[in-house]
């Protein structure tokens, strides 16, 4: 009898079926059966399971008409050997070491359930499953979900290996619909005496590229959202019995969520509303708590509220205000002494309008240049999308603060009025914004010869404070819209180079440097042109690396270098294909050692080679960067 029984249910996806079995028939850990269960599949996924079953024993294959996967999965537990339950959908992937690693942890410490990190997996990329990314960032043995809250969020099925007494013993088995692993996982969670919590990733989740490919990707259709709903009631039952005190948290995470789709569905399906399914969020939204409301930001509140009320017409116009960006509710003080924060619309009751804990600051730069030797800049600060209009008394600062010591440079403190403007999107569309600018004036000169000499990265940071209002933060912009970083400057030796980060946050960094890019350029065919000075060139044949920082992979170009002088260029059409939504590349020449050329010109060029998205910018230490998207 094998100690691990695998389950894997498909449905035709043989694009992604012979890779799934791949990572499984690799792992480190062999005393395992592979039940794989062919949900009525038209494709050839039943065909590559019969091949794998004739040169690995391992693997079986069992068919069965297009029931669901919930009926499938759990044929494949009836046929189980195992003394451990594991599951794999068909299109995702398994790390070599998972298995080992959950089930060894199991065998450690006798507990019911264990459960890893996960990242999702795009094309050729990996990142981090928002979903995991806090429950797992360590590791817990023998803990429990009322003990570790976070894995509220942990409800998916597939990145766990149970104990088969235990799966037993608490009768577990999938209702035969869409959305059924969520119950089981949660009253797995909910129902164990003890669970562990492993922070290596142990489960890659696929994110297919065709449309309509997936239960998420068909959120919309009725017979979809009706299944994901009653999958929500049923985990809210178990939660009201087995964990009240985290009903709540549960909750909050449906509403922005769950309940999204359901607005969305409702507001702006091509169908008309389904009255079935409004009975359901209805049945589901009445037993929210207030402390689960007040956890959503106010405009899906709003709409949520709408949705729970069945005022669907204006439902459907507050949907389309929210995605038009104009939705600007007036914030307005109010509680004792002014400390609470409330949003004032007229479809929201006065109990469900505070949005203090949501108030974060917005902060861009509308113009950064060099001018009489100080370095200007003009912004605008805002409160997320809300109308300013009360606040009348209010003062913007903004400073430099370096990261490694904390030590700050003041820039402006000035008594501010908010303005309305239309702010140009990165898609091409422009919306409204109430904030209040913001100027300020720095000479370098300020830097004393100490701070020089740290060579440091100093953040541009700006608050807004008044009428019991204090909110900072740093000042960042889309990096793909204006303004352009200027160019870098020379004081005492060191370079004072204007930045922004990935993220588009800005800065100042102070450095030296080895190597120069005086002249950077695009030519016509599409190639990348860059040329300057090395001052101290060492013995071997220089190359161009780029480096991707989504994943490390590297691409090398020549070097042509005369005495001190380079030249290089990169065929930006030869550039490996993106990864994931956005690509970033790090360019440096090496020669025996990494050099970083600092880029003397002004960054942020954006061009369109062979129908490829390009931005040509200076990084974060004044290096030249590549970014697709």
């Amino acid at each position: 009898m094998p100690v691990l029984s695998v389950i894997v249910p498909f449905h035709n996806v043989e694009r992604y079926l012979g890779a799934c079995l791949d990572s499984i028939s690799v792992q480190t850990f062999r005393d395992l059966e592979v039940i794989c269960v062919d949900d009525g599949s038209t494709d050839g996924g039943a065909a590559l399971v019969a091949a794998r079953q004739e040169d690995d024993p391992r693997f079986r294959l069992i068919r069965q008409d297009n029931l669901g996967v919930g009926r499938a999965r759990n044929v494949g537990v009836r046929a189980a050997t195992g003394e451990y339950l594991a599951f794999v959908d068909g299109d995702d992937m398994v790390p070599r070491q998972a298995f080992r690693r959950l089930v060894g942890s199991l065998e450690s410490t006798g507990s019911d359930l264990a459960c890893g990190n996960v990242m999702r997996l795009w094309r050729n990329a990996l990142t981090a499953s928002w979903a995991h990314r806090e429950a797992f960032a360590r590791t817990l043995r023998r803990t429990h979900i009322t003990r570790h809250p976070l894995l509220v969020r942990d409800r998916m099925l597939w990145n766990k290996v149970y104990r088969r007494a235990f799966w037993d013993r608490f009768g577990l088995t999938f209702p035969e619909r869409m959305y059924e692993d969520q119950p089981v996982a949660m009253a797995a969670h909910i129902g164990a005496a003890a669970v562990d919590v492993l922070s290596c990733v142990v489960y890659h989740w696929r994110q297919r590229d065709e449309p309509a490919s997936s239960i998420t990707q068909r959120r919309l259709e009725p017979s979809n959202l009706r299944d994901r709903i009653l999958s929500v009631l049923e985990t809210a039952a178990l939660f009201s019995v087995g964990a009240p005190k985290l009903k709540p948290s549960f909750d909050g995470d449906t509403l922005d969520i769950d309940m999204a789709v359901a607005v969305e569905a409702v507001a702006a399906g091509e169908c008309p509303p389904d009255a079935g399914v409004i009975d359901l969020a209805v049945r589901y939204l009445d037993g929210v708590s207030r402390e689960a409301w007040e956890s959503l930001p106010f405009a899906r509140r709003l709409q949520v509220h709408l949705l729970h009320q069945r005022r669907l017409e204006e439902l459907a116009e507050v949907h389309a205000a929210v995605r038009d960006g104009r939705l600007h509710p007036r914030l307005s003080p109010g509680g004792l002494a002014g400390r609470r924060w409330h949003a004032e619309h007229p479809s929201m009751p006065p109990r469900l309008s505070d949005v203090t804990r949501e108030l974060g600051l917005n902060a861009r730069l509308v113009e950064l240049c060099w001018r009489g030797g100080a370095l200007r800049g003009a912004g605008r600060v805002g409160i997320g999308g809300f109308d300013l209009g009360a606040l009348s008394r209010v003062r913007v600062r903004a400073w430099l603060q370096e990261r490694r010591t904390e030590e700050t440079i003041e820039l402006c403190d000035q008594l501010g009025v908010p303005v309305w403007e239309d702010v140009a999107q990165e898609d091409g569309g422009v919306l409204r914004e109430h904030a209040f600018p913001f100027h300020f004036r720095f000479d370098p000169v300020t830097f004393t010869p100490a701070q020089l000499a740290r060579r440091g990265h100093w953040e541009l940071r700006v608050q807004l404070r008044g009428q019991g209002l204090k909110l900072d933060g740093r000042v960042a912009g889309p990096r793909w819209l204006p303004p352009l970083a200027p160019s870098p400057s020379c004081r005492r030796g060191v370079w004072v180079v204007p930045v922004r980060n990935a993220k588009g946050a800005w800065g100042l960094r102070l450095r030296q440097a080895g190597a120069f890019i005086g002249e950077c350029r695009v030519e016509d065919g599409g190639d990348l042109v860059f040329s300057g000075r090395i001052k101290k060139v060492g013995d071997g044949e220089p190359v161009l690396r780029l480096t991707r920082k989504n994943d490390g992979e590297e691409m090398y170009f020549p070097v042509t270098l005369t005495g001190q002088d380079f030249h290089a260029r990169v065929p930006l059409a030869d550039i490996d294909e993106a990864v994931g939504a956005e690509s970033w590349w790090e360019v440096v020449i090496d020669q025996g050692k990494p050099l970083r050329p600092l880029v003397k010109g002004r960054g942020g060029t954006i061009l369109t080679v062979a129908d490829r998205r390009f931005l040509i910018d200076r990084g974060v230490d004044g290096c030249l960067v590549l970014a697709e998207r």
